[in-house]
């Protein structure tokens, strides 16, 4: 792993995107020391000794990374399939591509995507990783086949954690329980032998564990009881995927009433997509203390409609947001999640207060932390926390004056201004290109790996896949 760096950022358009901070500051500052922000400021900039590199970024927004509170690296090499479905059709047409993967080669996809994120500006992700049973496919919200399921090898999971671990990016690294195979000690056993595994990791970088909540797609009605318990034998937070899609939604809205009867909802519960709700389903939720996050990219593309955000944040319920599988986003681009969710809640709303641009990138950083409990270290430009930050230069290409700054960066900017990823100080993408030659490898190894084990996906790109 690269060594954290000693840096002086200078001339920058600061966005700390911290609480009690200016939105913006002009002339901006950030000393970096050891791969932490050290102090930040406006104005003439503190004298550093010869070993701090001073980089001037001439007036560019310098903001915190990105934190996708929502993401499944895997897919990255799965995308433009299931164009015409909704959810449960679009996963059958896109795990039709990974399917048959061994650990090594779903190593290699996810190091694919954990890449695609940090080169598009996300420096923290919380990844569902995928599962030791295979996709199985659902009608009306319950799986087609009841009959014995089998289990991929411990190693398909903990390749994947490996893969993030690698690329460089920070990451919750979330694991389904595969509750419906073996007694509920057989579960927690193997949940217990991925737990060690990622706490044997690097945990500047590996910074959580956590269960892929499955209650959505488990016929086991005790699903939600044996989370609970997972959660606090093994401390590990829980996002789940419910009331995402408009298809079984009275199905989904039981599954909720089991996991509020388990004891789940609390600070450490995250509801993933949460939009076929019901005012009284949120009213619960904020009582309980639980938070969601939102994935406007995902739910448009799949017409799964979208979250009443401006309610749930009047209840008092954290938000963060997700830039979701990339095979359903096509384009990891935050900039591109912040304005469909915004431009979809004002459209629906009909009032252009309902949501403002701090709000956006807020929940796409601080507040994407926030409901990962890891906002004491990543989510802001803040002294003490991870100097994870991105270099935005809006003369390039030139979006005009700055009338409103914050407003300009959400709106008017986008991958295409995007010029540096920063990641404990360490520059880590410059322009869209990963510096690690990993990056290189692992588009040669999914255009190689993915043609040879799709099991039924039209693949345009197979033929391309010797040239690489």
């Amino acid at each position: 792993m690269t060594t954290p760096r000693s840096i002086l950022i200078t001339g920058a358009t600061l966005l700390p995107v911290a609480d009690g901070a200016p939105e913006t500051i002009f002339d901006g500052w950030m000393l970096v020391e050891d791969g932490i922000i050290a102090s930040l400021g406006e104005g003439e900039p503190p004298r550093v000794d010869a070993h701090v590199e001073v980089v001037d970024v001439a007036g560019a927004f310098v903001a915190p990374g990105f934190v996708s509170a929502h993401s499944h690296l895997f897919t990255s090499g799965s995308r433009g399939l299931g164009v015409n479905e909704t959810l449960y059709g679009w996963c059958t047409a896109m795990f039709a591509v990974t399917g048959a993967a061994t650990p090594e080669q779903i190593y290699w996809c996810t190091l694919h995507g954990a890449f695609d994120m940090l080169n598009n500006g996300v420096t923290t992700a919380f990844d569902f990783t995928d599962g030791r049973l295979a996709w199985e496919p659902l009608v009306d919200g319950r799986r087609i086949d009841d009959g014995p399921q089998e289990l991929r090898p411990l190693q398909y999971l903990t390749r994947q954690a490996d893969a993030k671990l690698d690329s460089g990016i920070r990451f919750v690294n979330s694991v389904m329980i595969d509750d419906t195979v073996g007694t509920r000690d057989d579960v927690l056993t193997r949940l217990g032998e991925v737990v060690a595994h990622c706490e044997s990791l690097d945990r500047d970088f590996m910074l959580r564990a956590a269960i892929s909540g499955a209650g959505q797609w488990s016929p086991n009605p005790d699903c939600a009881e044996i989370e609970v318990e997972a959660m606090r034998r093994f401390g590990l937070i829980n996002q789940a995927h419910l009331l995402e899609t408009r298809e079984a939604v009275e199905l989904q809205r039981e599954k909720f009433d089991r996991y509020e009867a388990a004891g789940a909802l609390g600070p450490d519960f995250i509801f993933g997509h949460f939009i076929q709700t019901t005012p009284d389903i949120l009213r619960r939720t904020a009582e309980g203390g639980a938070s969601m996050s939102w994935q406007p990219n995902a739910n448009g593309r799949l017409a799964s409609g979208v979250a009443a955000i401006p309610e749930i944040r009047a209840l008092g319920i954290r938000v963060g947001m997700g830039l979701d599988d990339q095979a359903c986003t096509d384009i990891s681009d935050p900039w591109q999640n912040m304005r469909m969710g915004m431009y979809a809640v004002r459209a629906t709303t009909g009032d252009p207060d309902s949501l403002s641009t701090a709000d956006m990138l807020r929940m796409h950083t601080l507040g994407s932390a926030e409901i990962l409990r890891l906002d004491d270290r990543v989510g802001s430009l803040e002294p003490g926390k991870f100097a994870d930050f991105v270099v935005v230069d809006p003369r390039s290409p030139d979006i005009g004056p700055l009338w409103e700054p914050m407003s300009s960066y959400v709106l008017a900017c986008g991958l295409r201004n995007l010029k540096k990823v920063y990641i404990g100080g360490v520059l880590r993408s410059v322009s869209g290109d990963a510096i690690d030659p990993l990056a290189a490898e692992a588009s040669r190894q999914i255009h190689r790996i993915l043609p040879e084990i799709t099991t039924g996906a039209p693949l345009a790109s197979a033929a391309l896949a010797g040239a690489r």
